[in-house]
C-alpha cells in the first residue's frame, strides 16, 4: 500500500483539475451543444419527470454512467452513491442497507427486523429480510437513490429511503444488440472476468422482446492459511477439590484440508427477459422474468490477528443464492387518467455452509477457569467420550414475496394533480439453521437429529396492506403544495422451533440434558398436549417438569416440536405482531424560474414491529422516522452545470435495536431515540469534452438517551443490576459522517474513434462498528479510506475497448467489521477489493 501523503497529493491534484476546468464554462456555455443528453428522467414520484423537477433528494446513475464506472453489483454502485451505507459479511447478497445514518447495527437476522431501506426492481419491490437481492447490473436504464422517508408512495420498508433499479425496456424502434467482455487480475489474488450480452427484437409494430444474459467471476484475494487449535483437556482443581482451570492438552485440530489461496471467489450467472405489447394506443402490457444464481466460496472477511488478507478457518465456507422473479406491469388510460398495475412473485433460495470454530474457541477460553468445554459442556459421542467441539453451520432460507399494486394518476399538466392507489404484499421465509458437531451423540443432540447441537426451524410470514395518495396543487405557476398520506396495516407472524435438544431418557429427566447442559432452551420449552411447556420455572426460579402428556406434533416440517408460537386448541399457532397507522408527506416547492427549485419537506416513515423468538423478551414495537428537509436544485450556464443539495434533520423514535444476546442469540428491542442531522450535495459539470460529477453526504447521527443493557423506560439504566451499553450522545454505527464520490472524464476525437480518460475517486470517513461502546472497542472502528480508479479507452460506432485499474494505490479500506458470536473476540474485516487491472471490450449493433 502507498503512503497517505501520496494519496493526499493525488487528491489535491484531482480537486485542482476540477477547479481549473471551471473558467472554461463561460466559453463552453454558448456552444449550442444538445442539452438533452444531460437530462436524467426519474420515476421517483410514480411519474416520469426530469430529476431537476422532483422535490426529493435523489442521486441517480444513468445507463451511460453505470457503463463508464463499470458497475455490475451492489458493492460497486453503493460506493458511488454517498447516501448509502451497508453492513455485511462481504458475501454477495448478505448486505443490510442503510441510508442517511439510520442504522443501529446488528440487523439482517432472518428472524429479526424488517429492512429500513426499500429496494425496487422496476415497479416491483424486491426488498428481502436477511440480506439484499444483489441484482446484476447490465442493460440498466438507471439506479435511483431516494434519501429520506418514502413511506407515502413506497411503504413499510422505505423508512429511511429507497433504491430503485430501472431496466431498459423493449422497444419496437428497431433491432439492437450488444455484447461486452472483460478479463481482470486482482493484485494479491486471482483472475476474473465477465461476459454480458443483450438483444432487443421488434416482433411487430406493437410488440418487442428484450433479453439479457450474463456470467461473472469475481476472483478471490483472501487466503485461508494453516493453523491449529488445542482445547482444554486436563481439569485443574484446588486443594479443596474445586475446579479452577484446565490445561490446554486436550483435543488438537488443524485446518490442513482447508488451506487455500484466494479462497473467496464468486461465480454468478443469470438472464432477464421482458416482452412489451401495445394492446392499443392507450394500453401496454409488459411481462418480465429474471433468474440469477450466485455461488460464493470462502469468507470475505480477513482476520487481522492472522495477517492482512488472511484467516484460519477449519471448515469450508460456501453460499449459493438463486432467485427467480416473474413480474407483470400493465399501463393504460381511463379517460385522461393514467392507470398502472404492478405485480410480481419472487422466489429466492439460499444454501450456506460456514465454519463456526470461533464459537468453540471463544467458549473454551471463557469457561477455562471452569475446566473448559471438555468439563463444563457435554460434547460427547454416543459412548460418552469427549469429542472435537468445533461447529459448522448449515443454513437455508426459502424466501417468497408476492406483491401487487394498483394506482391511478391524474394528468400531469393540470394545476391539481393526484396519484394514489392500493398495495398488498405477502412475504414468507422458511428458515433452517443446523449447528453441527461431527460425532455428537444422539442423547445430547437435538431430538431426532444426531450430530445437531442447535436447530432453528421456523416459518416467518409478513403481510402488508396499504392505501396511499398524494395531492399536488399549483397555487401559482411558481409555487406548488403537496400533501400525501399512507394508511398501513401489517400482520407479521413467526412459528417453529429453536434451541437444543433434551435427553428423552426416563421421561426427559436423564442427564446430560443436551450438549450445552441447558434445561429448557429448545425441546425443554416445547408445548405438550396439556398446553403447558415441558419445563417451566417455579416461584423459586427452579426448573420443574410441568407439561404432561406428549409433545405437540411439530407444525413446521423438520422440527422436533414447537417452542415458538402460541398453544391453542391442541395445537400451536404462530406468534403474531399486528398494527396499523398513518405516514405522511407534506411539501412546498417554489420554482422562480425553469433553472431553479427550492423545496421544504416534512415526512414520516415507519418500520413494522415483530416477534422475538425468546418469549422472555417479548415482541418489539414499530419504529418511526420523522424527516425535516430543505433542498434546492439548480441548472446553470445553459444546462452545463447542475448543482443540487438538501439539508435535513431526522428524528428516529425508539428505534429497533438488534444484538447477539445469551447463547449468541439475536434479540430485538426498542432502544432510545436518535437524531440525525446532515446534508446531501450533488454537482455535475458538462464542459464540452470534459465532464465532472461530484456528490457527497454528511450525517451526524447520535442517540439522545442512554442505551440500557436491559429495557428501562427512564433510560437511567441504574436499577436491578442494569447498566449503560451506550451513553447518550454515542454515534450510531456503520454510517460514516462523510462519504463522497467524484468522477472526471475527458473525451477527444482520434480518427474515427472517441478516446477518453477517466479518473474516479470515492471516500468514506470512519464509523463505529457497533452501537454498544464495549463491543465497538473490541471490534474497532471502521477506518476511513479513499480509493482511486482510472480508465483509458476508445469508442467507435460499433466497438469499444478500455483498460482500467481500480484501487490504484491498493488502499485497504474497511467496508464492515464483525464477530462470529456474542463472546467471540476474533474480529473480521471486510475490505474493499485490492488493486485490480482489467481490459474491457464491447461490440454493439
Amino acid at each position: 500500500m502507498r503512503s497517505s501523503s501520496r494519496r493526499a497529493a493525488f487528491a489535491a491534484l484531482f480537486a485542482s483539475s476540477a477547479l481549473i476546468s471551471l473558467p472554461a464554462l463561460a466559453q463552453e456555455a454558448g456552444n449550442g451543444d444538445d442539452e438533452d443528453s444531460n437530462v436524467i428522467v426519474v420515476t421517483a414520484q410514480k411519474r416520469s419527470e426530469n430529476l431537476q423537477n422532483v422535490p426529493i433528494s435523489i442521486q441517480a446513475l444513468g445507463t451511460k454512467k453505470l457503463d463508464e464506472l463499470n458497475i455490475s453489483n451492489f458493492s460497486a454502485y453503493s460506493q458511488q452513491l454517498p447516501g448509502i451505507s451497508a453492513q455485511s459479511a462481504g458475501t454477495p447478497g448478505t448486505s443490510v442497507i442503510y441510508m442517511r445514518g439510520v442504522a443501529s447495527g446488528g440487523d439482517g437476522n432472518h428472524s429479526g427486523s424488517l429492512p429500513s431501506v426499500g429496494v425496487y426492481l422496476d415497479e416491483q419491490p424486491v426488498t428481502t429480510i436477511g440480506g439484499n437481492l444483489d441484482v446484476h447490473v447490465y442493460d440498466i436504464a438507471r439506479i435511483e437513490s431516494l434519501s429520506g422517508p418514502q413511506g407515502t408512495l413506497y411503504g413499510a420498508s422505505s423508512e429511511a429511503g429507497t433504491i430503485r433499479i430501472i431496466t431498459n425496456k423493449p422497444s419496437t424502434a428497431g433491432v439492437e444488440a450488444r455484447v461486452d467482455g472483460e478479463i481482470n487480475r486482482i493484485e494479491h489474488g486471482g483472475h476474473g472476468g465477465k461476459l454480458e450480452g443483450m438483444v432487443n427484437l421488434p416482433l411487430s409494430s406493437s410488440a418487442a422482446l428484450r433479453v439479457v444474459g450474463y456470467w461473472q467471476r469475481d476472483a478471490g484475494y483472501i487466503d485461508n492459511v494453516a493453523g491449529f487449535l488445542t482445547f482444554c483437556g486436563t481439569t485443574v482443581y484446588d486443594f479443596e477439590g474445586n475446579v479452577v482451570g484446565c490445561l490446554k492438552d486436550g483435543i488438537t485440530v488443524n485446518n490442513a484440508a482447508q488451506v487455500k489461496s484466494n479462497v473467496n471467489y464468486t461465480d454468478s450467472y443469470g438472464a432477464r427477459a421482458a416482452l412489451k405489447v401495445d394492446l392499443d394506443d392507450n394500453w401496454t402490457v409488459t411481462p418480465a422474468v429474471m433468474y440469477q444464481n450466485t455461488k460464493s466460496h470462502g469468507s470475505y472477511g480477513y482476520d487481522p490477528s492472522v495477517g492482512e488478507l488472511m484467516y484460519k478457518h477449519y471448515y469450508p465456507d460456501f453460499r449459493n443464492d438463486k432467485f427467480v422473479q416473474a413480474a407483470l406491469t400493465i399501463e393504460g388510460k381511463i379517460g385522461n387518467w393514467d392507470v398502472t398495475y404492478a405485480g410480481a412473485y419472487l422466489d429466492r433460495k439460499t444454501y450456506a455452509e460456514n465454519d463456526y470454530t470461533d464459537y468453540a474457541e471463544a467458549y473454551d477460553s471463557y469457561y477455562e477457569n471452569k475446566g473448559g468445554l471438555a468439563y463444563w459442556f457435554y460434547y460427547q459421542d454416543s459412548a460418552g467420550a469427549t469429542i472435537d467441539p468445533r461447529q459448522r453451520v448449515i443454513g437455508t432460507d426459502h424466501f417468497k414475496k408476492l406483491s401487487q399494486e394498483l394506482r391511478i394518476a391524474s394528468p400531469q399538466d393540470e394545476p391539481l394533480r393526484f396519484v394514489g392507489g392500493v398495495f398488498f404484499q405477502r412475504q414468507s421465509n422458511a428458515i433452517h439453521q443446523d449447528y453441527k458437531i461431527d460425532g455428537l451423540g444422539p442423547q445430547v443432540s437435538v431430538n431426532g437429529f444426531p450430530g445437531t447441537l442447535w436447530l432453528t426451524q421456523q416459518e416467518r410470514i409478513d403481510k402488508d396492506y396499504a392505501a396511499f395518495g398524494e395531492l399536488s396543487f399549483d397555487l401559482t405557476p411558481e409555487l406548488t403544495l403537496t400533501a400525501g398520506g399512507r394508511l398501513f396495516k401489517y400482520d407479521n407472524s413467526l412459528i417453529g422451533f429453536f434451541g437444543f435438544g433434551r435427553n428423552p431418557g426416563n421421561d426427559f429427566s436423564d442427564g446430560p440434558f443436551n450438549g450445552a447442559g441447558s434445561t429448557a432452551t429448545g425441546v425443554g420449552s416445547c408445548f405438550t398436549t396439556n398446553g403447558e411447556r415441558l419445563f417451566t420455572k417455579d416461584s423459586n426460579g427452579d426448573w420443574q417438569r410441568t407439561g404432561s402428556g406428549t409433545l405437540v406434533a411439530p407444525v413446521v416440517a423438520g422440527s422436533p416440536c414447537n417452542n415458538l408460537g402460541v398453544y391453542q386448541n391442541g395445537t400451536v399457532v404462530p406468534s403474531r405482531a399486528k398494527g396499523d397507522g398513518v405516514t405522511y408527506r407534506f411539501n412546498a416547492t417554489w420554482k422562480p424560474n425553469s433553472d431553479m427549485m427550492l423545496y421544504a419537506t416534512l415526512s414520516k416513515g415507519f418500520r413494522p414491529g415483530g416477534i422475538n423468538r425468546r418469549g422472555d423478551f417479548g415482541p418489539y414495537e414499530p419504529d418511526y422516522l420523522k424527516n425535516y428537509e430543505v433542498g434546492f436544485k439548480t441548472t446553470l450556464a445553459n444546462g452545463l452545470i447542475r448543482f443540487n443539495g438538501a439539508i435535513y434533520q431526522q428524528d428516529w423514535n425508539k428505534f429497533q435495536f438488534s444484538y447477539l444476546g445469551p447463547n449468541s442469540f439475536t434479540i430485538i428491542t426498542n432502544g432510545p431515540d436518535a437524531r440525525i442531522r446532515g446534508f446531501d450535495l450533488d454537482a455535475s459539470v458538462f464542459a464540452g469534452p470534459f465532464t465532472l460529477n461530484v456528490s457527497g453526504a454528511y450525517a451526524d447521527a447520535k442517540i439522545l438517551n442512554n442505551l440500557c443493557h436491559a429495557i428501562d423506560p427512564t433510560y437511567a439504566c441504574n436499577t436491578g443490576g442494569n447498566s449503560i451499553d451506550a451513553p447518550a450522545g454515542t454515534r450510531l454505527p456503520i454510517t460514516p459522517k462523510w462519504k463522497m464520490s467524484a468522477t472526471a472524464r475527458y473525451t477527444a476525437p482520434v480518427g474515427a474513434a472517441k478516446a477518453y480518460g477517466q479518473m474516479n475517486m470515492t471516500y468514506q470517513g470512519s464509523a463505529p462498528s457497533d452501537l454498544r461502546t464495549a463491543n465497538a472497542a473490541i471490534m474497532g472502528d471502521l477506518k476511513a479510506f479513499a480509493q482511486f480508479n482510472a480508465a483509458l479507452g476508445a469508442d467507435w460506432d460499433n466497438f469499444s475497448i478500455e483498460a482500467y485499474v481500480s484501487n490504484i494505490f491498493d488502499e485497504r479500506g474497511d467496508l464492515s467489521r464483525y464477530v462470529s458470536c456474542g463472546l467471540c473476540s476474533r474480529t473480521y474485516i471486510v475490505p474493499n477489493q485490492p488493486r485490480t487491472f482489467g481490459i474491457r471490450v464491447g461490440a454493439k449493433y
